[in-house]
C-alpha cells in the first residue's frame, strides 16, 4: 500500500527518509508500539439485524438477508483487520449502527453470547435456515463484534448510547446511533439526547489507570444544507456544554471528539453564506496547533495534519468531503497522561479493498450477491500514555506544527484518470452468457457500452445490456443533454461505472469523454 493511505504527512516525512536509507517501512512507528494505541472511526453506512423490524425500506426481510448481513459485518471486519498490522485498533467509534427496533432482544453478555457461536463462522451461522429468532433479533453490533472476533480482533468492550425507539420531534424516526468498542475497560457510559438527530454517546475508558474520554458523534445530515445547519448548531452546544463540563474539572482533561458531524472541516470557508457554523462558530474546531498552549482554544482539528489536498473520506457529486472528524482537546497535546501522536492522522484507504480504482469508496452494494462496504472511509489516529520519568515541558514537542486556522475556502475534486481505465474497460457482450453483473463482483467497474437507449417516463435515460434495464447517470449537467440526444436515437454508446443508487443499478458517467 501507499505510505499516504495509512500515515499522516508528518509520520511520512521520517519514514521515507528511513526507506531511502533501506529501513523496511513498517518497522518505523512514531513510538514503540507497547506504549501507543489507534483509534479509528468508522461511518459503516447501515448495519442492520436481520428482524426484518427496520424504519428503513431497504432493510425489510424481502431486500436485506442474513446473506447481506454476513457480507457487510465480515467486510467492515477484514478494513478493521488492515490496521496496525492486522491487531485491530483498541478504540473504535462506528457511526450509522441500526438503533435496534426489537429492544428486547438486545444481548446483555456479549462473552455469553460469543461462546454460544464460537464454533461456527458469522457466515455459518446465518446461513442456517431457518434463522432463530433470537439470532435473527440479535442488535447489528453483536453481529459485528462476532465478525472482528472471526477476523481475529478480540477483547473489545461493547458501549452503545441509552436511545430506544421512538419519533423525533419532527416527526422521523430514530434509525441508527453511535457505538464504541474498546478494548480498554469502560469506566462510565453517558447518553446525551439531541433534538431531531442522534444521541450523543460518552465513553469514559481507563487506560492504563489514566481517564481517557471519547464523545462519539452522528450530527443531522446536509452538510452544505443552509436549512438543516440548525440542528447542527444544536448539536454543537450540547457537545460543546458537555466539554466545558468536563474540562471546567479539570482543564487538561483527555478528551477526543470523534464522529460524523455531517460538517466540513472548513465549513464557515466552503459555505460563506451558511451563517454561525456548527462546527467552526459554535463548536470551535480549528487549524492552528500551537494556539491550543493558549487559553482561547482549546480544540484541535486532525484534518489539519494533512496537506490540504488530501483531506477527504467521503465523496459527494465528485467533491471530495471531510464529513468524518478526529478533534482533539489541548489536553492530548500536553505531557500528562495521554498524548496524540504528531502526525499519525490518516485516512484508512485500501487499494484492492475498500478503494475502488479512483481511489474512492467502495459503498455498500445490496446486489443479488451483495459486496461493498461503506460510502465513507474510516479515519484513523494514535495516542500514547505518558510516562512520568519523560515529562521534561507542559507541550509536547512538535515536527511541523499546523499554524492556519482555516482550510481553503475550494472542494478537492475527485481525480478520474481515464486512459488506462478506458483500455481495460470491459465489453457486457463478451461475458458468459449466464454471467450476471448484478451479482456483485462487476460493481465499481468499467463498461464500454453500445445499447439500446431510451428515456423513460421519469425523464431518465436507460438502457438495455444482456436483458436488463440500467439507469444512465452523470453529475455533469452540461454532459446531460448530449446523453439524452443519443438516447433519443435509439443507441447509446459510452464508458459507464456500474453501481447501485437506491437499489437500482446504473452506470454512472464521470465526464465528457465518456460519451463516445
Amino acid at each position: 500500500m501507499r505510505v499516504n493511505d495509512v500515515f499522516g504527512p508528518k509520520a511520512r516525512r521520517c519514514l521515507l527518509v528511513l526507506s531511502a536509507l533501506g529501513a523496511p517501512l513498517a518497522a518505523a512507528p512514531a513510538v514503540s508500539s507497547e506504549r501507543t494505541f489507534s483509534v479509528v472511526v468508522y461511518n459503516v453506512e447501515n448495519l442492520h439485524d436481520v428482524d426484518g423490524i427496520a424504519l428503513y425500506d431497504d432493510y425489510q426481510s424481502a431486500e436485506y438477508t442474513p446473506a447481506h448481513l454476513a457480507v457487510k459485518a465480515g467486510n467492515i471486519a477484514k478494513v478493521l483487520a488492515r490496521v496496525d498490522g492486522g491487531a485491530g485498533p483498541a478504540v473504535i467509534v462506528f457511526n450509522e449502527i441500526e438503533l435496534d427496533q426489537t429492544p428486547e432482544s438486545t444481548v446483555g453478555d456479549y462473552d455469553r453470547w460469543l461462546a454460544s457461536l464460537a464454533n461456527k463462522p458469522l457466515a455459518q451461522v446465518l446461513a442456517t435456515r431457518p434463522l432463530p429468532v433470537a439470532l435473527a433479533g440479535a442488535p447489528a453490533e453483536a453481529w459485528l463484534l462476532k465478525a472482528c472476533v472471526d477476523a481475529g480482533l478480540k477483547g473489545y468492550h461493547v458501549a452503545v448510547t441509552n436511545e430506544r425507539p421512538s419519533l423525533h420531534a419532527d416527526g422521523h424516526g430514530q434509525a441508527v446511533r453511535n457505538v464504541v468498542f474498546s478494548r480498554f475497560p469502560v469506566r462510565t457510559v453517558k447518553t446525551f439526547p439531541i433534538l431531531n438527530a442522534r444521541a450523543i454517546l460518552e465513553v469514559t475508558l481507563d487506560v492504563d489507570g489514566v481517564p481517557f474520554t471519547v464523545l462519539a458523534n452522528h450530527w443531522k445530515s446536509g452538510a452544505s444544507d443552509v436549512a438543516t445547519e440548525d440542528t447542527r448548531r444544536q448539536n454543537a452546544r450540547v457537545l460543546r456544554a458537555r466539554i466545558d463540563a468536563l474540562l471546567a474539572d479539570d482543564p487538561r482533561a483527555d478528551v477526543l471528539v470523534a464522529g460524523d458531524l455531517n460538517s466540513q472541516y472548513n465549513q464557515r470557508q466552503r459555505y460563506r453564506a451558511m451563517g454561525p457554523t456548527a462546527i467552526n462558530d459554535i463548536l470551535g474546531s480549528q487549524g492552528n496547533e500551537l494556539a491550543l498552549r493558549g487559553k482561547d482554544r482549546d480544540l484541535y482539528n486532525l484534518w489539519f495534519e494533512l496537506p490540504s489536498d488530501q483531506r477527504g473520506s467521503d465523496i459527494f457529486r465528485e467533491e471530495w468531503g471531510t464529513l468524518m472528524h478526529l478533534i482533539v482537546t489541548c489536553g492530548l497535546y500536553d505531557q500528562r497522561g495521554i498524548q496524540y501522536v504528531d502526525g499519525s492522522f490518516s485516512v484508512l484507504k485500501f487499494p484492492g479493498l475498500n478503494a475502488d480504482v479512483f481511489g474512492r469508496p467502495v459503498r455498500w452494494s445490496r446486489g443479488r450477491e451483495p459486496a461493498g462496504f461503506s460510502d465513507h472511509f474510516p479515519i484513523y489516529a494514535r495516542f500514547r500514555v505518558v510516562p512520568a520519568a519523560e515529562v521534561s515541558d507542559k507541550w509536547m514537542p512538535l515536527v511541523r506544527p499546523s499554524r492556519t486556522d482555516e482550510g481553503p475556502a475550494e472542494a478537492v475534486l475527485v481525480q478520474v484518470a481515464t486512459v488506462d481505465l478506458f483500455a481495460a474497460a470491459i465489453d457486457p457482450q463478451g461475458l458468459a452468457p449466464e454471467k450476471d453483473i448484478r451479482d456483485g463482483s462487476y460493481t465499481g467497474r468499467i463498461f464500454r457500452l453500445e445499447a439500446p437507449a431510451r428515456v423513460d417516463e421519469r425523464g431518465y435515460v436507460t438502457v438495455e445490456v444482456r436483458g436488463a434495464t440500467y439507469d444512465v447517470f452523470t453529475h455533469d449537467k452540461d454532459l446531460r443533454p448530449r446523453i439524452k440526444a443519443q438516447a433519443d436515437q435509439g443507441k447509446l454508446r459510452c464508458y459507464g461505472e456500474l453501481g447501485q443508487y437506491r437499489g437500482r443499478w446504473q452506470f454512472v458517467l464521470l465526464g465528457k469523454e465518456w460519451l463516445r
